[in-house]
């Protein structure tokens, strides 16, 4: 991992326009901004195109000798096959007004990470090769040559880009950027050019079912250290199902939330609530990952794995499904799993079996989000909650992107977390909810080697934290993706210590109070909870 600057120099950007134009200033691949290639193993195990050991430093990425026709073919067949990429490509005026909505712009003041000016690296290719004035006028127009070196700017901006959609809500035109940068990738996977980071736990998924690749035996380990732990806090032993046909509920969390920390107190936050309501669930060792990387890579990976939570809830002969805090599952099941799976017409539209909610906006996924499910458990007072002992807490919410922006899913993660906590303060209103900040790392981009990048991106994301703290003392930052319980955490350390990570499922763990349950003195995480006398102790 490249060194990273203090925040005291990294916060020294220059939004000057440079004096050379963007076309004529090759890529710098600097240590800390740019990903490492896609190990060739991977690329195989997933029939993908050209494997082979190559890396971005490198002159030679030894691309096929037809590469150009390769991607002029590829660009050709998908302005063909979406409407949307086509008009994308003519009908922007170039206004700006995306210009300062993106994070990493914000964070870098390069001008490629305008979104506008992202868009035309792709789009230059497509007026010199698919329109007439291109062919004609060339650069006069803003067309230019497809080369090897537009090639590696494609590869270099296209992975800072986080997919986070937040130039699309201020351009009025209502160019979806971050289609265009998954039409960007595309093309360059056509050549086998993936970062590692993203392909790796495409391939791991395909394996063992689990971006991580952990294995069935140990994904059931991991779960009986979460069942073990929540006896040690509540003296309650749950007893989740694994692979049982029949059960009415499959519920499927993202493998973050299994095996990383702080997810794990998120898992356990489940785990609780399914037993305390006595929930007729079961958990797969097959599907165990809600997450989709595929929403990083093509359209056609997305669908493959999509398709394997399904496959599991018809072998399983479940009712529906339960999916729990994941950004890009939840962008993936409402945004394309129509068009690209479903509808899932052999499951049922789903109800809550314990409240007998019917879920109509899940009628065609059959798929229901957690946060909505718990928010209804509340409503109809089928839990009981002591918020109190999340008062060594003041908590601020962190919309995910995903949720936020492609489900308009706002209202119910705030709803939980004020019936869990007694001290719950926003960020600034042009920080959140539609306008939420990206955490800087989503999009596959939350490896170790770009770092940097990552801190630049999150910037404006840590800003709008660093408000609240400073005026509300907030002290942990809630929010519903795995992605971003595990990599805020970073960015909090590094721009705003003191402020912690969770998800919303771990506050509700943490309030939930269990029929039969020993005095608690600690959170989830082991912490002794304030005015305890454990705390006292301490």
């Amino acid at each position: 991992m490249a060194s990273l600057p203090e925040p005291e120099e990294l916060v020294r950007i220059n939004y000057n326009p440079p004096r050379r134009g963007w076309m004529d200033s090759p890529v710098e691949f600097k240590r800390g901004t740019w990903l490492y290639a896609a190990k060739p193993r991977h690329l195989e195990a997933l029939g993908l195109p050209n494997p082979r050991e190559w890396s971005p430093e490198e002159e030679d990425w030894k691309l096929p000798p037809n590469w150009r026709e390769i991607v002029l073919e590829g660009f050709k067949e998908r302005l063909e096959k979406f409407r949307s990429l086509k008009l994308f490509m003519d009908i922007c005026s170039r206004c700006g007004a995306c210009a300062d909505k993106c994070h990493f712009f914000i964070g870098t003041g390069d001008p490629r990470n305008m979104p506008v000016l992202r868009a035309e690296l792709l789009r230059s290719v497509y007026r010199r090769y698919f329109t007439w004035s291109g062919r004609m006028t060339g650069k006069l127009v803003g067309a230019r040559d497809l080369t090897e070196g537009v090639i590696k700017e494609w590869f270099y901006y296209f992975y800072q880009c986080t997919e986070c959609r937040r130039c699309s809500l201020f351009c009025p035109f209502g160019i979806d950027t971050a289609e265009i940068t998954m039409i960007g990738r595309e093309l360059l996977g056509l050549l086998g050019i993936y970062p590692d980071w993203i392909i790796a736990p495409v391939a791991n998924c395909y394996r063992v079912g689990n971006h991580v690749g952990i294995e069935p035996h140990a994904f059931r380990d991991m779960v009986d250290f979460c069942v073990d732990e929540i006896e040690n806090v509540t003296g309650i032993r749950v007893e989740p199902t694994f692979n049982r046909k029949g059960a009415e509920i499959l519920f499927i969390a993202p493998s973050g939330d299994v095996f990383a920390d702080p997810g794990i107190y998120t898992f356990m936050g489940y785990l609780m609530l399914f037993h305390e309501i006595g929930l007729d669930y079961t958990l797969s060792t097959y599907a165990s990952e809600g997450g989709n990387f595929g929403l990083f890579t093509s359209h056609e990976v997305m669908k493959r794995l999509n398709a394997k939570m399904y496959d599991e809830a018809r072998r399983l002969g479940v009712k529906w499904i339960l999916g729990g805090e994941c950004g890009h599952m939840w962008r993936v099941i409402h945004q394309y799993m129509d068009t690209m799976n479903g509808p899932a017409d052999f499951l049922e539209e789903p109800v809550s079996p314990i409240t007998g909610t019917r879920f109509e906006n899940a009628r065609s996924t059959k798929m229901v989000h957690i946060c909505e499910f718990t928010a209804d458990l509340i409503r109809h007072g089928k839990i009981q909650l002591d918020p109190s002992r999340n008062d060594g807490f003041k908590v601020t919410f962190h919309d995910s992107c995903n949720p936020a922006r492609a489900m308009g899913f706002f209202e119910e993660p705030r709803y939980i977390l004020r019936k869990v906590c007694n001290h719950f303060y926003e960020m600034p209103e042009n920080t959140i909810r539609e306008q939420t900040f990206c955490c800087g790392s989503g999009g596959g981009l939350n490896a170790d080697e770009n770092m940097e990048m990552r801190m630049r991106g999150g910037f404006p994301r840590a800003n709008a934290v660093s408000y609240v703290r400073e005026k509300h003392g907030v002290n942990l930052l809630a929010c519903i993706c795995a992605i971003d319980r595990a990599v805020l955490p970073a960015l909090m350390d590094y721009w705003v210590p003191g402020v912690g990570v969770a998800g919303v499922h771990e506050l509700v763990g943490n309030a939930l109070v269990m029929k039969g349950e020993a005095e608690r003195t600690t959170t989830l995480r082991g912490e002794p909870l304030k005015g305890s006398a454990e705390d006292e102790n301490t």
